[in-house]
């Protein structure tokens, strides 16, 4: 079968010039995937040629992330601050500007939050929810994340700690650490999520969303309560090996999401590098099963 060409386009959002790449039928299922850090849509190309013939799959770069707008930051402008209810609030506005109304919610790393926040604000547009490594337990979060997560714009010389991490070779160890082989990962992932971090005010905007990141632990029990509450279809992929996000936060979901789905793949973080051929099949299935009981 040959795979989906995808194209490349941008959104006008409240005067934001929003990038988002596009593959499928105007007129099929729709998937929204929503990205991490430090990449941005590229990280969806693979799946979107793979499943673009089958439905419509929407993957934006959120603001100050790949090619979007990234309007200045608080502390360069005094008016606008990079948080996760911003990027939640503004992808809402995404979705409205597309006209979508239901899909299946893709979310990984970053997208988590953010996509959590959408769910919560419209619950009716999701069909169902695919979580890649997307922690929303206190048990899935490894003392690396637990730390960074512990930082807030009042921690001592918490600003320069978020700037380490912006370093290349920190860039390029999150495709790396837990990959069974890591000669399949391009360098090309690395080499661009580096580029776009190295942007002229590309890394205060880190700065700022990981200062702000103790605001989604602080969300946990509501997210978790929503999903009790809900119980949205749900499938689970996680990589195992995440030095971020442990396999128990994955396994956690299955506490308020019995009828989820879990898959557990022998990678790492950023699992779609080494395991598209095994995710794309999956991610087909559940989503043809839940799309098409639109009403």
């Amino acid at each position: 079968m040959s795979n989906a060409s995808v194209s490349h386009r941008f959104a006008d959002v409240g005067g934001l010039r929003i990038f988002y790449r596009e593959a499928g039928p105007l007129d099929a299922p729709v998937l929204l995937l929503l990205h991490g850090f430090p990449s941005s849509s590229h990280q969806y190309q693979r799946l979107m040629e793979s499943l673009g013939t089958r439905f419509r799959l929407i993957a934006p770069d959120m603001p100050g992330f790949g090619y979007s707008d990234a309007p200045a930051p608080l502390s360069a402008r005094g008016t606008q601050r990079y948080t996760f209810d911003e990027l939640a609030r503004l992808m809402d506005a995404f979705c409205e500007v597309l006209g979508l109304k239901r899909f299946v919610l893709y979310m990984f790393d970053y997208g988590g939050p953010v996509g959590l926040r959408l769910i919560e604000a419209h619950p009716e547009r999701v069909a169902g929810l695919v979580l890649q490594n997307a922690n929303a337990y206190d048990e899935g979060l490894s003392d690396m994340a637990r730390a960074l997560a512990a930082q807030t714009p009042a921690s001592p010389n918490a600003a320069e700690q978020v700037r380490g991490l912006l370093a290349p070779e920190v860039t390029r160890s999150q495709y790396l650490t837990g990959a069974r082989q890591p000669e399949r990962i391009s360098p090309d992932n690395w080499t661009l999520d580096q580029h776009f971090l190295e942007l002229p005010g590309r890394a205060q905007i880190q700065v700022e969303l990981a200062l702000d990141y103790h605001s989604n632990l602080q969300r946990y029990p509501a997210w978790q309560a929503w999903l009790r509450k809900h119980q949205p279809p749900t499938l689970v992929l996680w990589g195992r090996s995440d030095p971020f996000f442990l396999e128990a936060g994955a396994r956690a979901y299955l506490r308020d999401l019995p009828s989820a789905q879990l898959h557990l793949f022998d990678t790492g973080h950023f699992a779609l590098e080494e395991c598209l051929a095994e995710i794309a099949p999956v991610v087909a299935d559940f989503a043809e099963r839940f799309l098409r009981k639109r009403s």
